[in-house]
């Protein structure tokens, strides 16, 4: 925190809602949320660090060449393989990148839909649950 002469206090933070999804380098839109986004997570009975996946939320769109639905249509047509991506989570503030996490070998593990109901005028979200080879914390 920095404060000013008038002893106003400015706090120095990220806002959730600034953010973008990388896949390979292309940016990619739509994107709703990212949930579980974890550094470093240590299993106390393993003894060891282990890999948590990530959630990603987002918009069902048409287009077939954005980067979501390429990597999706390929994992569905190779269902015994891991098809892998380098998939980054940039953190923005004021459209300055602040801090970048890339997960290495990153592949999706389950895909999902949100329910679909006559009564709603809520879009539908596809959530993708990736496995990752690790993450690595990038500061610009």
């Amino acid at each position: 925190m920095t404060q000013d002469q008038s002893g106003i206090q400015a706090v120095d933070s990220l806002s959730s809602n600034e953010f973008q999804v990388e896949i390979d380098g292309e940016v990619a839109v739509g994107i709703f949320g990212v949930h579980g986004l974890h550094v470093r997570s240590f299993d106390l009975a393993a003894g060891r660090l282990v890999n948590q996946p990530l959630i990603v939320t987002k918009m069902v769109q048409r287009d077939p060449d954005l980067p979501f639905n390429r990597w999706t249509r390929e994992t569905l047509a190779n269902p015994t393989s891991r098809v892998t991506r380098e998939l980054a989570i940039v953190a923005m503030d004021e459209g300055v990148e602040t801090r970048r996490w890339v997960y290495k070998g990153a592949w999706i593990s389950d895909i999902a839909f949100s329910d679909f109901d006559s009564g709603s005028e809520i879009l539908i979200e596809e959530r993708l649950t990736i496995q990752h080879a690790g993450v690595e914390e990038i500061w610009p």
